[in-house]
């Protein structure tokens, strides 16, 4: 028994520590990923580039992680057409759009303000929740949004490097996660496919349907930009390009494994402190100017997250025990029953009878059906 206990414990403590090292891990490559990307759109204005690089990454280094996890292939998927154009090919539209539009708000407006405005991703998954899922939600669920919506409010009016174009980036990239999320969840739960395999499947899916648009949109003035042709420059864009897909590929990869090892109130929580992580060290590293005024929206919205994730996990405490109390409170109490006057009847009780004579027709508790075994030795029987 100690041994168990022991065992437990230290399984316990292996997954604490694990648990712990992945945020570590997925703060540390989110930051430097925003940083890099950042640095990289000011030298190299391309978003549609720097995304569809991204996606050839995960794409390619996703082969090799599927072999070694052993992922099965989704055949389920591949024999449904119809689920295939009708759910996966718009996630790969969605995911896209949504990585396209979070490249364009760090490209026009600093790391620190497009992540604030990212906070309000509860707003656009409580009005997505109750378009799509029809899922309605507390009153203190509805009242955490406040914080969120005055804080970015504050932020965008105070931000000394506002863009219109990075703010509309912003909450377009919000919106297109927020949708992405809900109908990743629900075909992980309707075709059972594993999330590296879907991670994949609308990698390769976004990079193929997009990049015949990069020849006519990027790849033409890239061709014609004299400045990218010398080395120096080439060498380094291709450095940032190169660090950049691989960074966002761990990111995905740390991400899809933290939802599966934490419940989602956890993952929420993970995610939103990820912010925060990301704020702080962009303004450490590119040193972009801020306010006081500014400072404060940014932890207001941030504070906003936290609430709502607690307004969250009371409000499925709550549904826990609406569905649980009626159970217990319908359980029959053993001192009530009157076992003399319960009669159990079979579907098929002529036939019995006509088969075994010698049931017990004389007790009501057995009415017929059940064999009196009472009288009778084991050998008997």
């Amino acid at each position: 028994m100690n041994v168990r206990m022991m065992t437990s414990k230290d399984s316990l403590i292996f997954e604490g520590c694990q648990i712990v090292f992945l945020c570590f891990v997925w703060y540390g490559v989110s930051a430097a990923g925003n940083v890099i990307v950042k640095e990289l759109l000011n030298d190299f204005p391309f978003p549609l580039t720097v995304t569809l690089v991204q996606l050839f990454s995960v794409w390619i280094l996703s082969i090799p992680l599927l072999h070694f996890w052993k992922v099965p292939a989704p055949e389920y998927l591949y024999q449904n057409r119809i689920y295939y154009l009708k759910v996966i090919i718009p996630l790969a539209i969605g995911k896209f759009l949504a990585q396209l539009s979070s490249h364009v708000s760090l490209w026009k407006v600093p790391v620190s303000y497009a992540h604030t405005v990212k906070a309000t991703m509860p707003l656009f998954t409580v009005i997505l929740s109750r378009l799509i899922l029809r899922e309605k939600q507390s009153l203190s669920v509805y009242f955490s949004l406040l914080p969120i919506i005055i804080g970015v409010i504050i932020a965008t009016v105070t931000e000394i490097s506002f863009n219109m174009v990075g703010l509309i980036s912003a909450l377009l990239s919000t919106f297109g996660f927020s949708l992405q999320n809900i109908y990743s969840k629900k075909s992980l739960k309707d075709i059972s496919i594993h999330h590296f395999a879907l991670l994949a499947i609308l990698a390769k899916l976004s990079w193929c349907l997009f990049v015949p648009f990069w020849f006519f949109y990027d790849g033409i003035d890239i061709y014609y930009n004299t400045k990218y042709h010398s080395y120096g420059p080439a060498k380094k864009i291709f450095f940032y390009l190169f660090i950049d897909g691989l960074l966002n590929f761990l990111h995905n990869v740390v991400a899809f494994t933290m939802i599966s090892l934490v419940s989602p109130l956890s993952y929420s929580i993970a995610n939103s402190t990820k912010r925060i992580v990301v704020i702080c060290i962009s303004l450490l590293i590119l040193r972009n100017p801020v306010t006081n005024t500014n400072v404060i929206g940014m932890s207001l919205a941030l504070f906003g997250v936290f609430y709502y994730n607690k307004a969250k996990y009371d409000q499925r405490r709550a549904q826990q025990k609406e569905h649980i109390i009626p159970l217990v409170r319908s359980e029959p109490s053993l001192n009530t029953l009157n076992l003399g006057t319960i009669k159990f009847t079979h579907p098929d009780t002529d036939l019995i009878s006509r088969h075994h004579p010698s049931y017990h027709t004389s007790r009501p508790f057995y009415n017929g059906s059940i064999p009196n075994y009472a009288s009778k030795t084991y050998k008997n029987i």
